[in-house]
């Protein structure tokens, strides 16, 4: 398998701070930091994350996009939605209940903060391709780590659910599947060379390191 680059993210429509020719972005690291509108522990943990990497380590070389992808929940997590976010901080769905419930909305239910970096939208397309046992397998062992070495019942569990999931996925969001991601929120991190050196799911605890450790190389 080839590994993919910085190039390979697919940006179909820049809401903020477009567009930009990702290969200009060499000699900087790069996070992609990929969330759904409809997402919120994008919300809550992860996009606030980015803001204080973005605004800790923006002088020293680190570049931060925002890329809203779909991949499920396909009338919420759209290009208007993403642009409602960027133009006026409204939010919507589960986003919306959850950020209200844990008293994170301003007065008038819209986002508190703003997204300082630039922001676009994962290319996403109709996924016409019919749900074969062969495209099944493939998608298990590409998205699930370790599945091959899963027991054979536990394979078959998981192909049924995989089955469910394709049967039902009518899009398909290029970024999302062309790096494997396993849902929302993820990371993708390359280095000054634009070189693939993370991919992360749902984890930041380890981020602030990496980025350190990143910038500081030169070479």
């Amino acid at each position: 398998m080839i590994t993919p680059l910085l190039s390979d993210v697919a940006v179909d429509a820049w809401v903020q701070g477009g567009p930009i020719e990702l290969n200009n972005l060499v000699g900087s690291v790069v996070l992609i930091e990929v969330f759904q509108v409809n997402c919120p522990g994008c919300f809550i943990y992860s996009l606030p994350k980015a803001v204080e990497f973005y605004q800790k380590y923006h002088n020293q070389g680190l570049e931060i996009i925002g890329l809203a992808t779909a991949f499920e929940d396909y009338d919420k997590n759209t290009l208007e939605n993403l642009k409602k976010l960027i133009t006026n901080g409204e939010v919507i769905g589960e986003t919306y209940k959850a950020l209200n419930r844990y008293d994170k909305l301003t007065e008038d239910r819209k986002l508190p903060w703003k997204i300082p970096f630039p922001v676009g939208m994962d290319s996403v397309s109709e996924d016409n391709q019919p749900v074969t046992d062969e495209r099944v397998l493939k998608y298990a062992q590409t998205f699930l780590n370790g599945f091959d070495d899963f027991n054979e019942g536990k394979q078959y569990a998981v192909l049924q659910q995989v089955k469910h999931y394709l049967e039902q996925k009518t899009k398909k969001a290029e970024t999302f599947e062309r790096f494997a991601l396993q849902g929302t929120p993820s990371c993708i991190t390359f280095n000054r060379k634009g070189q693939l050196s993370d991919i992360s799911f749902g984890q930041t605890d380890y981020k602030q390191a990496m980025i350190e450790e990143l910038l500081a190389d030169k070479s």
